[in-house]
């Protein structure tokens, strides 16, 4: 008989990782780990940072997300209306699925600029608005691209990534609650895969906020609505205006937000404007599209898609906003109805 395969549990020079990895022989551990440093070195190439993480934490995830809720501290209708479709179940044909892969990829801001009697608004898109799923589905098909020839496979996920990103340590999160990556700061899209490539090195930690955050209150004094408390780190979702404002277009603004509080088509910047974190990416604007005065009555007046012109579909379309039509007629109005 052949000598029994060395386990990685056997190499002393091994770091510490989940028995599912540490009882996995010695070749296919150095063949995962080797595959995880090509993989993210290919990420790095295309600009983007990514982490991998055991499949062994994803209770913890679940955990920490409905914790919260039971304690309190989510909302009930931002929980159910923003929190509802996560699923922690391991999906989409990957019952072996063994690690998490999690990547930042920077994503820059979009402008729409509309016009109407005699006003003109240059609204920001922030990061992340424009081509959402379609760089969710480009990451994922890359993972894939390297993973595949290597006999590993992904598939999607619908897991809370900011958190996801923090505790895998790609990320950290700023006083605001959105995430920062180091040469990214917060101008990025979260993407997640499961995969049954294992786990061989586990930076999993506890949230954290960044250091230079500890001294700074520049976005709590920025956000006009409270919605970044004094009182705990978790951010009051129910009070951000990005909350509101993706509301679907026949739900009207609460009483109590200052029309002069809007500053975005959809979703808000004011915290991220005011973060030194976000200064040298705040002049990152890449799609852009102007709308005329006829075409922004239209917007503004709940036109359908048949109900608009050709070239007005495409430029929404660039935008990535053509399915936000029912939103407009409410967000664009506070901005017409205000002085410019």
């Amino acid at each position: 008989m052949g000598q029994p395969k060395e386990t990685i549990r056997q190499k002393k020079s091994a770091k510490t990782l989940y028995d599912v990895v540490m009882n996995m022989p010695l070749e296919n551990y150095e063949k995962a780990k080797a595959c995880t440093r090509e993989l993210l070195h290919h990420l790095t190439e295309r600009g983007y940072k990514g982490a991998v993480t055991s499949m062994g934490h994803l209770s913890e995830l679940k955990e920490d997300i409905e914790g919260r809720f039971r304690q309190g501290l989510f909302d009930k209708e931002f929980f159910r209306e923003r929190l509802g479709w996560l699923d922690f179940r391991i999906l989409n044909g990957l019952p072996e699925a063994k690690s998490i892969i999690v990547v930042a990829v920077p994503s820059p801001q979009s402008q729409a600029t509309f016009n109407c009697n005699g006003q003109k608004w240059a609204l920001i898109l922030p990061p992340t608005y424009v081509a959402y799923n379609a760089t969710t589905k480009q990451t994922q098909g890359f993972l894939a691209q390297i993973l595949n020839p290597k006999g590993y496979d992904v598939a999607p996920t619908a897991l809370p990534l900011k958190l996801l990103a923090v505790r895998s340590g790609l990320a950290e999160y700023g006083r605001n609650n959105i995430t920062y990556v180091p040469g990214m700061g917060s101008f990025l899209q979260l993407v997640a895969a499961y995969s049954d490539l294992p786990c061989t090195e586990d930076r999993w930690r506890e949230p954290q906020m960044m250091q230079r955050c500890q001294n700074c209150q520049a976005c709590q004094k920025a956000c006009p609505t409270g919605a970044i408390a004094t009182d705990r780190f978790l951010l009051h979702a129910e009070r951000c205006i990005v909350f509101h404002n993706e509301k679907k277009g026949n739900v009207p603004f609460p009483t109590w937000i200052d029309p002069s509080w809007h500053n975005c088509l959809e979703g808000c910047m004011h915290c991220q404007r005011a973060c030194p974190e976000d200064a040298r990416f705040m002049h990152w604007i890449e799609e852009t599209e102007e709308f005329t005065q006829e075409e922004t009555a239209l917007l503004l007046d709940g036109a359908t898609q048949d109900q608009l012109p050709a070239e007005t579909v495409r430029k929404l379309e660039h935008l990535d906003i053509l399915n936000d039509l029912d939103r407009f007629p409410r967000n664009l109005s506070v901005f017409f109805k205000k002085p410019a």
